[in-house]
């Protein structure tokens, strides 16, 4: 994040170049009052007439007063904070692996069955101002639903996914942008933002390129939320022979990171359960720029209090 974001007015912090000159300033004011200090041999009259102060509260008082014109010239330059509130509307399409290796037991009772059952329980536990899709993944990736608030339908398209051959990852990217540009308009003619969560837990095998499905989610502002489903020793009966499918984690972070959405591990139904939990957080916020110079003009106010109590006290004879 540069200035320009950082900052409304960033020419402004130019008052912070005062503060090391002021800096400079004190130390060389130390050193020659340590130097031209009189000398007086009788330190018992010198201490009845003159009493001594304490170094340390008048270095607090200027260290506070340094602090209320940094805070203030920060203040002053209008800075930008981020602020997380509730998302009111967005489309959200879920993608859920249905190739063969979803037959896997490693999960139980199978990582398709699992899938399901928490999948469904997160698509409920949206905002139900939320559109929802479902996409089935395979190596024909389709909308097994468009965007819909009825989380009933939902549910049953989610129960209808059934194993199918081969995993095509960047064909499902595609078919879920095309179910994101799907969902209705507002009644002002904008459009909620969407957002993809896909559930995977093998290797591509068909389709185009991943990378190139992501760079086009990446062009639409879409981030894709992945999950790599599954343990390293799964397996599962194919053709009479036992294969080993092990989840891509690879591929899985580098969509999310292209994308610029998350990515997460899961390898028990608890893990995928905690998983689409802080799904559920990160999709319903949205960060939004704030402007916070009252909050830094307070903390300027607060150490030139600070700062006013320090001076007095140097000058205060206490009892």
């Amino acid at each position: 994040m540069n200035l320009a974001e950082m900052f409304l007015q960033p020419e402004r912090l130019w008052t912070l170049l005062v503060v090391p000159l002021l800096i400079a300033a004190y130390i060389w004011a130390m050193r020659r009052k340590n130097r031209s200090g009189m000398r007086f041999t009788n330190t018992a009259v010198l201490g009845r007439v003159v009493r001594k102060q304490s170094p340390w509260r008048r270095h607090l008082a200027v260290a506070l007063s340094l602090l209320a014109l940094i805070a203030l010239s920060l203040a002053w330059a209008r800075p930008n904070g981020v602020d997380r509130v509730p998302r009111e509307r967005a489309t959200i399409v879920l993608v859920v692996d249905v190739s063969q290796s979803m037959a896997a037991t490693d999960v139980q009772p199978s990582r398709l069955e699992a899938a399901q059952e928490l999948s469904k329980g997160f698509l409920r536990s949206l905002p139900e101002q939320y559109n929802v899709a479902v996409v089935s993944m395979s190596g024909n990736p389709a909308t097994r639903l468009g965007p819909t608030t009825d989380r009933g339908l939902a549910s049953r398209a989610i129960d209808a996914l059934a194993l199918q051959d081969g995993t095509a990852v960047g064909d499902a990217i595609y078919v879920a942008l095309s179910a994101i540009e799907m969902a209705p308009a507002a009644s002002d003619g904008s459009v909620a933002p969407g957002a993809i969560v896909m559930l995977s837990d093998g290797r591509n095998t068909a389709g185009r390129a991943p990378a190139q499905a992501a760079a086009e989610a990446k062009k639409q502002g879409v981030p894709v939320h992945t999950i790599a489903y599954g343990t390293e020793n799964g397996s599962v009966d194919l053709d009479g022979k036992r294969e080993r499918v092990k989840p891509d984690r690879e591929l899985m972070a580098s969509i999310a990171q292209m994308t610029g959405g998350t990515t997460a591990g899961a390898e028990t139904a608890g893990d995928l359960e905690r998983v689409y939990s802080s799904l559920r957080s990160e999709i319903g916020f949205e960060e939004v720029k704030k402007e916070t110079t009252a909050t830094w003009a307070g903390y300027g106010l607060a150490f030139a209090v600070l700062a006013a109590l320090a001076a007095v006290s140097l000058g205060a004879r206490w009892p």
